[in-house]
């Protein structure tokens, strides 16, 4: 079976959403990696090694944070759609 081809403006477009989902996931981490580490880690390391509760607290924010990523994610999604919805009433 003879795969689809994609037009060049397509492709451009496909591209740059790639490089947008790669920018923001990098944005996501970075920032995620410095409110945990400000939160979890003091300014001055007592040890070479993570202690556990500082572990554990990383492993905490680090799961509330993409929890809580995810769910604004949805609302987002489901508000834009909600939007789509009402430009398309809107123009009928």
């Amino acid at each position: 079976m003879a795969m689809p081809q994609i037009s060049v403006a397509d492709q451009a477009k496909l591209q740059l959403m790639q490089e947008m989902e790669i920018e923001m996931m990098s944005d996501l981490y970075n920032r995620m990696t410095n409110a945990c580490h400000k939160k979890c880690i003091p300014p001055r390391y007592g040890e070479s090694e993570l202690g556990k509760g500082e572990m554990v607290c990383i492993d905490r924010c680090v799961a509330k944070y993409l929890d809580i990523h995810e769910k604004i994610g949805k609302k987002l999604t489901a508000m834009s759609m909600q939007d789509e919805e009402l430009i398309k009433k809107m123009s009928s």
